[in-house]
């Protein structure tokens, strides 16, 4: 140990389980020769938040900590959690992004590291895929998808990216999706999902916190304070991560991301990785879908441009290409009979596909029994019923007394197939959904919608004329029945031809080459400034700026 610095005794880190990381310790000295010392017994700390500190005197490199995970037996004690031979500076060491600051300037006596006097600032941050590798060692650019699972549009939308790349780009690129609120932000805001559902199953609840949340005079603030408590655990997952690339699925994804990356980039002198946004609803977008940092946003439709438009973001950082859709639903598939004959279909008559979403929700039951009742063995009907395993068992058991063939399937990964097998389709408003059949050619009749950001998608699908909206199971039989009578077929297959006109199959393609573009555009961005001097690879620090809240 060095003169005038603490003792394994005089800072007792406890053995923790999950592995923490030290946050907010300030090293200062002025005396030379003082470094931060590594005992060998130490095990140092898988990405601390601390691992990058500013305000560095002249002539002088940052202290840096280490990246590895401690063990069940790791050593306590301040000096066992830094790693060096690293001189200090003269002038005081400030922890990014926040934290307790303690320490003193070139005039402390003895040139002396300081921390709490009673316990350390302690922040549970595991675990994380892998240690951030070294600028210039990275053999692959990393791709970090952020989503949440409040529906399951958000997710399929980062996945659909996902395969895309992978189809495009084999594995140049390292395409990680995480849902960051859950993981990576403390409590209560890693319960951002469950507060959803509840919301949602509570109509007039949503509809309020919707509506409050779309003023940017209330959002704003909102963003700003959430921040104060989440700011430090996204960058430490920027480190664990170290993107090339941050996409947002998500609209609560935008405010606090960009402005974190925004800080960091100011204290290392780096540019910033780029930061795009893919809005994954056709028009009823919230306001907070829309961030004028970000460096590009992909929007579906011509309406959400205009909105981006009126909520700030610059045109020329708005790209209209459709929404991400799985890219199989670009590939060529057998003929409608071969696929009906391996879904367990019949040959002939016309198929009515009912998607109830992954909860198998809505009333598909009822809604079978009605076109039972009016179509018989006229047509056919295909129920998707997600994770409903009560409604798979009686549809199954049921005899139908009209003669209806009723093929019922649980939960299912070729969507693709049933749509392709099918002639027109029952489901929700949900976006993803709508696309998907709107590829498929399927004239759409919607019933039922989420409150607030479905409500949109009832007028696009109704007066682009590819469908209708009805939420009670007689009158959509009736409605089914009238598309299918052949008297109406002309009228039938133009609602098929303009749904698939409107239909956007290779949007996901097109999507994931701009972002790749946008990828390299930004990596040569930071090798450039870190070949001046600034930035991971330049070795100037610069103290660490306050968040900025616009």
């Amino acid at each position: 140990m060095f003169p005038g610095t603490l003792s394994d005794r005089d800072l007792q880190v406890p053995n923790l389980l999950p592995p923490t990381t030290l946050t907010g310790l300030l090293l200062g000295g002025s005396g030379s020769g003082h470094f931060v010392h590594a005992p060998a017994a130490g095990r140092p700390l898988r990405e601390p938040y601390g691992h990058r500190l500013g305000s560095a005197g002249p002539g002088r490199r940052v202290p840096t900590a280490s990246g590895r995970a401690p063990g069940s037996d790791a050593g306590s004690g301040a000096s066992g959690w830094l790693r060096g031979p690293t001189p200090l500076g003269g002038a005081s060491w400030r922890a990014r992004l926040g934290g307790i600051i303690f320490g003193a300037g070139a005039g402390a006596a003895g040139g002396g590291a300081f921390c709490p006097p009673a316990k350390a600032d302690l922040l549970r941050l595991w675990p994380f895929p892998g240690r951030r590798k070294k600028a210039g060692r990275k053999t692959q650019k990393t791709i970090l998808i952020m989503m949440s699972n409040t529906g399951g549009g958000h997710k399929a939308s980062a996945e659909a990216l996902q395969q895309a790349f992978r189809e495009e780009y084999g594995d140049k690129y390292r395409v990680l999706i995480v849902d960051m609120w859950k993981e990576h932000t403390p409590s209560p805001f890693n319960r951002l999902c469950d507060s959803y559902s509840f919301l949602v199953k509570h109509g007039v609840l949503w509809r309020l916190t919707y509506g409050m949340m779309q003023p940017r005079l209330i959002h704003g603030p909102y963003f700003s304070a959430v921040q104060a408590f989440v700011a430090r655990q996204l960058s430490c997952a920027f480190d664990a991560y170290d993107p090339d690339l941050v996409v947002s699925v998500h609209p609560l994804m935008q405010h606090i991301p960009v402005r974190v990356l925004a800080a960091r980039a100011a204290e290392t002198g780096a540019p910033p990785p780029p930061f795009a946004t893919v809005v994954t609803d056709f028009t009823t977008c919230h306001n907070t879908w829309f961030y004028p940092g970000v460096t590009r946003c992909f929007v579906p439709t011509d309406y959400c441009r205009n909105l981006a438009v009126a909520m700030g973001v610059a045109a020329d950082k708005i790209v209209t290409h459709g929404l991400p859709i799985r890219p199989i639903f670009s590939k060529r598939l057998p003929s409608k009979s071969a696929l009906r004959s391996k879904l367990g279909m019949k040959k002939d008559p016309p198929a009515i596909l009912l998607v109830g979403g992954g909860e198998g929700m809505g009333a598909l039951e009822a809604t079978v029994r009605e076109l039972d009742a009016r179509l018989g063995g006229a047509a056919q009907v295909a129920v998707i019923c997600g994770r409903n395993r009560r409604l798979l068992e009686r549809l199954r058991a049921t005899v139908w007394p009209g003669g209806t063939h009723v093929a019922a399937v649980g939960f299912v990964d070729n969507v693709h197939e049933w749509m392709a097998a099918a002639d027109t389709i029952i489901t929700k408003a949900g976006p993803g959904t709508i696309a998907e059949a709107l590829i498929s050619g399927l004239p759409i009749l919607l019933n039922g919608n989420v409150p607030c950001q479905e409500e949109g998608n009832i007028p696009y699908v109704v007066d682009n004329g590819v469908g209708a909206f009805e939420t009670d199971p007689a009158r959509i039989a009736d409605i089914v029945a009238a598309w299918l009578d052949p008297a109406n077929r002309a009228e039938f297959d133009a609602m098929s031809r303009r749904a698939r006109a409107l239909g956007r199959p290779r949007a996901v393609y097109n999507i994931a080459r701009d972002l790749a573009a946008i990828t390299e555009e930004g990596a040569a961005a930071r090798a450039e400034a870190a070949a001046a001097g600034g930035g991971k690879a330049g070795g100037r620090a610069a103290a660490a700026p306050a968040l900025v809240m616009a």
